[in-house]
């Protein structure tokens, strides 16, 4: 990262766990700041915010002006309405007008988190690309489908309209869960139990792991020795020692948490490939979907032996009755690049910027508003 003079783009990609900024020249081309700061630890988002601004000035990387700033955009994890959105899993309000006034940037567009992710996995590198099924997505021609395993489970539309991909964001992760077994149909009533309405984001976003490794110890009664279940407990991550154990075949029922969350993943895409008929692709995002690319692909190594080439995720995909034909079709990869939201969200803000200067909008500061509220301190509290 270096110094540089004159006009800054400013990104952002805000997850329930991590909120990741970057200041950037103009073209979004280099790095002038960079910096993931813990979600949680902060009251607000204008609080990160603040802080992620005030390390910039303090190394020197972007002066105090606030025209310095010429176009900043946010992927944010939630409902993007009227540049305003209330966070699914942090309790944030975020508001691109107030963002605008408080802080003095001059152009800030609040973007749902998978149109960034998307945006950035369609300008991914083929190395960053690890293909599942036929192949990387088709640049043009056919429509895209984004989904994203992470802190919560995203899922957004890229529709093709004869020349460019135009976003469509959405909430799809949180339609009605849909079992198709009995074994799913008994998890669905013990989470119903618990949270009321089941969405999929219960089931198969990269934070329900250690839920289904738990239903299996618990309700459906597979054995699991002290020193599994000792693991697990003591571990920072309850998903991640889950995912450690069912890789290394030591437990029988992390094995199968992984394998019921990897199918009801596959299946899940196989739904929004069939809603927004993505005939160009599938990419499958997320830190979740990047660490079990093999086992996305071809399922776990202790299986193997059993049923060679067999993956949970991909049976399920394709598993559509008559749409079958149609999905074997669409190729699909899984997004390796861990800053594809934050790329995504800085090509953003470089087009804003880019037709800011053509039609010779100024780039003065916006007015300043009264604060609502004085960005809090960060707390002790760790995320994703």
């Amino acid at each position: 990262m270096t110094r540089m003079t004159g006009p800054h783009i400013l990104a952002g990609d805000i997850g329930g766990t991590r909120a990741r900024f970057a200041l950037l020249d103009a073209t979004g081309r280099r790095v002038t700041h960079q910096e993931v700061l813990e979600s949680q630890g902060f009251a607000t988002f204008e609080a990160a915010l603040t802080r992620f601004l005030e390390g910039a000035r303090k190394a020197g990387k972007v002066g105090k002006k606030a025209h310095d700033i010429v176009a900043a955009s946010f992927g944010i994890a939630g409902p993007v309405v009227d540049q305003r959105v209330k966070t699914t899993n942090l309790p944030w309000t975020v508001d691109a007008e107030t963002i605008r006034g408080e802080l003095g940037v001059a152009k800030v567009t609040l973007l749902n988190d998978l149109v960034a992710v998307g945006l950035g996995a369609l300008a991914a590198a083929p190395s960053k690309l690890k293909v599942l099924h036929l192949g990387r997505p088709r640049k043009t021609g056919g429509n895209v489908a984004v989904i994203s395993a992470g802190t919560g489970l995203g899922e957004a539309a890229f529709v093709w309209d004869g020349q460019v991909h135009v976003p469509c964001p959405t909430e799809g992760a949180h339609v009605d869960f849909g079992p198709r077994t009995p074994l799913e149909a008994q998890l669905w009533t013990t989470l119903q139990r618990e949270y009321g309405h089941v969405s999929y984001e219960r089931v198969c976003a990269g934070s329900t792991i250690h839920v289904l490794y738990t239903f299996f110890v618990r309700e459906c009664h597979v054995a699991e020795s002290k020193a599994n279940a000792a693991q697990v407990a003591r571990a920072e991550d309850h998903n991640v020692a889950v995912v450690e154990l069912a890789v290394s075949g030591k437990s029988e029922a992390a094995m199968r948490a992984i394998e019921l969350w990897s199918s009801v993943y596959g299946a899940e895409t196989g739904n929004l490939a069939l809603k927004c008929l993505a005939s160009s692709g599938v990419y499958v995002c997320g830190g979740t979907s990047a660490r079990l690319v093999d086992v996305l692909a071809h399922g776990l190594p202790a299986r193997k032996l059993r049923t060679p080439g067999h993956s949970p995720f991909l049976d399920a995909f394709l598993d559509k009755g008559r749409m079958r034909p149609v999905l074997e079709q669409i190729p699909i990869a899984v997004c390796t690049e861990p800053l594809a939201g934050l790329l995504g969200a800085a090509a953003h803000a470089a087009q804003q910027a880019a037709l800011r200067t053509s039609t010779g909008e100024r780039t003065s500061p916006a007015p300043r508003r009264p604060s609502r509220s004085r960005p809090s301190a960060p707390s002790s509290r760790r995320g994703r």
